[in-house]
């Protein structure tokens, strides 16, 4: 057996000095490895061989991958090439459809950790327009409100955790407190940054819809990645403009949704109703007999039997045998361990209405299948408990009117910037369909006492509802300081 380090991400600085010493810096480009793994299915040699040839054949590399990956299809050809993307001054609102690409890595500027500057982005759509004035001053205004919450909640904190307080050492964690919920009161136009690693596949795929989306900051956004990787590997990312699928499908879907339910709005029935509801947090679907579904795929991978006999076995097992097999599933677990794959075969699919700074968290859940809804004022906003006790929920509520006026001037004009203007408080309408394996990974990393309250809330709601319909499936589903004690306890 050989195990060899075939290559590393490295500082994009480092490569362009090493670049200068090379005798051809083309040299120097992912693709050789793309090329060179390519070619495994139909060359002998060793794959370090492989690569050795790809490097010195820098050009018939490339043309092997454009080949393989378009000519034949093998996108995933393009997967081996992966690149380290610095991504500054883009809006909140922004983030979140970068974000939406499941299949790369992001690392986010937190506005819990760090204490925010006036820095916001002011839409193209925007400039030069009547609306630029008085979008300029409610931004500022939003600033000086969290500047003026962020002063007072310290205070409070500070007081009301006196214990804490004493020790410097947990000084910068209570003045996060304060600034999570003091942030509730800015825009979705406030600037961020974020590390993004993602490979050209994906990069394609994101270029591709970058283009097709109507908020131009994101048009700017592609145009500025492609010419800041275009270099690099141009025989992997061809295909980068917005195609008629990407441009034209929602809006599409969108005028159609208007008409049907316009047409089926008055045959509504009262028989409509969820699994079960807490909150703003509704179960509308779960497996039918998950746990029997559950124990059945642990009994088929755990023996050679077919899945129908599995089925067939659970349904004659008596409930203390039902518990102690699936028991045994966690008998080992630590905190660290994600459930057997066999937790993938069971779904729950909720509808969770969430603030702006409650989906920043929640999206992060890639894995899970969220369908995101616009941002709609209708739906109310989350204030921090925090800005009630300390008698600042009157300005924070005026902001929030003032907030909603300007967004509804825009939302007259038809301009598609208006929701740059809306806070980090207000909320939208997601689905969000997990399997019991991805429930379990929300439920360690956001029931845990160190996540933020408002995602920590949500994340339990779900959890309760879940574990009303699977209760033998969920039964190890806590957060990560809880769940030495209730492994304990089982």
């Amino acid at each position: 057996m050989d195990i060899i380090l075939a290559g590393f991400n490295i500082d994009y600085e480092a490569i362009k000095e090493l670049a200068k010493s090379s005798k051809n810096d083309e040299d120097l480009t992912p693709e050789t490895i793309s090329a060179a793994y390519a070619r495994i299915s139909r060359n002998p040699l060793p794959v370090n061989e492989l690569r050795k040839i790809s490097r010195r054949e820098v050009e018939k590399a490339r043309r092997s991958n454009e080949t393989i990956v378009f000519g034949m299809g093998h996108s995933s050809v393009a997967e081996h090439a992966v690149f380290n993307i610095d991504v500054i001054g883009v809006s909140r609102l922004i983030v979140e459809e970068i974000e939406k690409f499941r299949l790369s890595s992001f690392t986010e500027k937190s506005q819990r950790y760090i204490h925010l500057e006036n820095d916001f982005v002011i839409p193209e759509e925007i400039r030069t327009t009547e609306f630029e004035s008085p979008f300029v001053e409610t931004v500022e205004a939003q600033y000086r409100l969290y500047h003026d919450l962020y002063r007072v909640l310290k205070q409070y904190v500070f007081e009301k955790h006196k214990d804490l307080a004493s020790d410097p050492g947990n000084r910068s964690t209570l003045e996060g407190w304060a600034k999570e919920d003091a942030r509730y009161v800015i825009s979705l136009a406030t600037e961020a940054q974020l590390g993004m690693t993602i490979n050209a596949r994906n990069l394609e795929l994101m270029l591709r819809r970058s283009a097709a989306h109507p908020l131009k900051e994101l048009n700017n956004y592609g145009r500025r990645l492609y010419e800041a990787t275009k270099g690099i590997a141009p025989s992997l990312v061809r295909y980068t403009k917005a195609t008629p699928y990407e441009k034209m499908t929602r809006p599409a879907l969108k005028e159609r949704s208007s008409e049907l339910i316009a047409r089926h709005e008055r045959s509504r029935t009262a028989d409509e109703k969820p699994l079960a509801t807490e909150g703003n947090v509704t179960l509308v679907y779960a497996t039918p007999e998950g746990d029997n579904r559950l124990l059945a795929s642990l009994l088929h991978g755990s023996s050679n039997l077919p899945m129908e006999r599995c089925l067939s076995y659970v349904s004659r097992m008596t409930d203390a045998e039902k518990r102690d097999f699936i028991t045994t599933a966690f008998m080992h677990m630590e905190s660290y361990d994600s459930p057997l794959r066999e937790f993938e075969t069971v779904d729950l699919t909720f509808d969770i209405i969430l603030s702006s700074s409650c989906f920043a968290q929640m999206k992060r859940h890639r894995m899970a299948t969220i369908i995101s809804q616009d941002y709609d004022p209708a739906l109310g906003v989350t204030i921090p408990p925090s800005i009630r006790a300390v008698d600042m929920e009157g300005p924070f509520s005026k902001m929030i009117e003032k907030t909603e006026a300007l967004y509804r001037r825009l939302t007259d004009a038809e301009s598609p910037a208006a929701p740059y203007i809306l806070t980090n408080a207000h909320r939208k309408r997601i689905a969000l369909k997990v399997n019991a394996r991805e429930l379990y990974h929300i439920s360690r990393l956001r029931e845990d006492r160190h996540a933020q309250w408002d995602i920590r809330e949500t994340a339990e709601a779900m959890v309760r509802l879940a574990k009303g319909v699977m209760p033998l499936t969920l039964m190890m589903a806590a957060g990560k300081d809880a769940f030495p004690s209730l492994r304990s306890e089982i």
